[in-house]
């Protein structure tokens, strides 16, 4: 029976779907139209096949196999993790942890000030009731200036009688990444960090070093540039550390990674793949000749690049896809942001949603039962093996300046990461990339929620950061301006492109007053004038608009901004009659609808 139906499907050779390919194109451009130029730099073509693997290494490994493309355990399960303000609020934080571990919580983030004190007392209170071999542990905002809570925390284990060998924790200490926003001296961290490997070298599941690609993610970077940075500081790391002393086994084993896992689906998944095969390879190239030493540990957290405060549920969403791609490619630890993160502090129903997502990843999806599911994809495996080159490319030119430290130092690393967050915020800016609700498709009756102020938008460096200013500005204005759509002529024109028109400005909170089709020109124009509407939108077909725009804009005797939905043909001829207002695919949406902003007085 398979073999007739294989017989009925003849196999179809790479140059015959190529020749179908260009003859469907009909003369337009292949590279243009189907070849994706992503923001790392590298190409990704339409379609992959069998022949796109043959020259992949590693294929042929299987989970928890040097050099960890498939994962570097058997198995696929992972820690549900979140974190809990702690800085003199020991007590709640405490009574949070329970109630999150008693609905399903595996890992205990605590978060402190940066270098506040912390008391064995305060370790205690903190935690209270918690059983440490069966919870992971991390304290977040440690600074190497102060030591205090790493002491407090082995006075605790030991004091309980608690076997260091089962005790799962992290800590965070950063002194390379956090000296370029001015810690202690660089030296004198390092060596404190030195002694805390040494105090610590009878727990072999606790991690003293956060390497942070997160923290690079957070400031707008590439894919490539979260992997290819992280990766040149840690191997900076086992380097400065050996030359204190540190056995590099010893100093790469003490070190976690802190990624964050953006929208871009199967990029994410590629990511992580592709960076545990690298600082695998990496450390056997510095000398490190055991495999089980070359296990690259990770902890993810969704993005909070994207995330929104308009229409903020839909980061439910985000939340959903960007934990799917973290779940397949295998990390060891997640958190999911609370959806309302990007506004507030978290509350119990925001971190039960957030929560529940991991949740239902293992007990409804199973997502937990199958290690590296995504092997073998003819398109994951060629995604995993570009990012793999170009995070190598990227890592070679950091280490020809110094190696993270140096080219820190010399403006490099941050200079690449702005012009890439820079083109990202124009991507948005222009809707090449889409924000739901923020930049496209917005709640039209959608309010500025509770809490929110000019502030906390101030603060942040979000993609949606610009879009949400523009709108709050609206609804600060308290002038509740209104765009009217007025439709006529070709049906099919007139509603496809006043529903373009509608959502164009509704991004920026002006109130939408829409229409089905006008009988005529003349009807349209009362009715828009009856509205009260400051704005008036023309919308119908290109060829309509020579003969329909001027004798619109005659009939409005110029009391409203008349707008053209489209780039006409005829657009240079209106303009010389003085209608200058055009909106399309090609407008800057964030620019032009400041610019309306101005001329309405907001």
């Amino acid at each position: 029976m398979t073999e007739k139906l294989f017989t009925e499907f003849p196999p179809v050779s790479t140059q015959e779907w190529e020749t179908q390919i260009i003859r469907d194109l009909k003369g337009a451009d292949y590279e243009k139209k189907l070849v994706w130029k992503t923001l790392e730099g590298f190409s990704v073509r339409p379609y992959y096949r069998t022949e796109d693997l043959k020259d992949l290494p590693y294929l042929n490994t299987l989970p928890g196999e040097f050099p960890y493309l498939r994962g570097t355990k058997t198995v696929n399960d992972w820690l549900i993790h979140q974190t809990f303000h702690a800085t003199g609020r020991y007590a709640q934080a405490n009574r949070e942890a329970h109630s999150a571990l008693d609905r399903g919580l595996e890992s205990v983030g605590f978060r402190f000030k940066e270098n506040y004190a912390v008391s064995f007392d305060d370790i205690k209170v903190l935690l209270n009731g918690i059983y440490l071999p069966a919870v992971e542990i991390s304290f977040e905002h440690c600074g190497t200036s102060r030591t205090d809570i790493l002491d407090a925390f082995i006075k605790y284990v030991q004091d309980n009688k608690i076997d260091p060998g089962q005790v799962r924790a992290r800590f965070d200490f950063d002194p390379l990444g956090r000296s370029m926003d001015g810690d202690m001296s660089l030296e004198d961290s390092l060596s404190r960090l030195a002694e805390c490997i040494e105090k610590v070298k009878d727990f072999p599941l606790l991690r003293i070093i956060s390497v942070s690609g997160y923290a690079i993610h957070e400031k707008g970077s590439g894919i490539v540039q979260e992997l290819a940075f992280a990766l040149a500081l840690a191997s900076e790391y086992v380097q400065r550390l050996a030359a204190k002393g540190v056995n590099s086994s010893v100093a790469a084993a003490a070190i976690q990674f802190h990624f964050a896992v953006g929208s871009n689906y199967f990029m994410e998944i590629a990511k992580f793949r592709a960076g545990r095969m690298f600082w695998a390879l990496q450390l056997k190239e510095m000398g490190i000749t055991s495999p089980d030493k070359c296990r690259m540990h990770v902890h993810a957290v969704t993005s909070p690049w994207n995330q929104t405060i308009y229409d903020m549920y839909v980061n439910l969403l985000r939340g959903t896809t960007q934990a799917m791609s973290a779940a397949i490619a295998g990390v060891d630890s997640l958190e999911v942001l609370s959806f309302d993160s990007a506004l507030r502090d978290s509350d119990p129903f925001s971190r039960r949603l957030a929560r529940n997502i991991q949740i239902i990843l293992k007990e409804e999806a199973h997502f937990n039962k199958v290690a590296d599911p995504a092997a073998g994809s003819y398109y994951v495996e060629n995604l995993t093996a570009l990012i793999f080159g170009a995070a190598k490319e990227l890592f070679s030119q950091t280490l020809e300046r110094g190696g993270y430290t140096g080219a820190y130092q010399s403006g490099w690393i941050p200079s690449l990461i702005e012009e890439t967050a820079a083109l990202r915020m124009r991507n948005i800016a222009t809707r090449k990339e889409i924000l739901l609700g923020v930049n496209q498709y917005p709640d039209f009756t959608e309010k500025a929620p509770r809490g929110l102020s000019m502030e906390i938008l101030e603060k942040t460096t979000r993609g949606a950061t610009a879009f949400e200013k523009m709108r709050f500005r609206t609804e600060l204005s308290g002038l509740y301006p209104k765009a009217f759509m007025l439709t006529f002529g070709n049906l099919a024109m007139c509603r496809a492109r006043a529903q373009f028109a509608s959502n164009f400005f509704a991004v920026a909170g002006i109130e939408i007053i829409d229409n089905n089709k006008f009988a005529s020109i003349e009807e349209g124009v009362r009715a828009a004038l009856a509205s009260g509407a400051q704005i008036v939108v023309a919308c119908s077909s290109d060829e309509e608009y020579a003969q329909a725009v001027p004798q619109i804009a005659e009939g409005l005797g110029g009391k409203v901004i008349l707008v053209v939905a489209g780039e006409p043909a005829c657009k240079e001829e209106l303009i010389a009659r003085g209608i200058t207002h055009f909106i399309s695919v090609r407008s800057n949406v964030l620019e032009t609808l400041s610019q309306y902003q101005q001329e309405l007085g907001i």
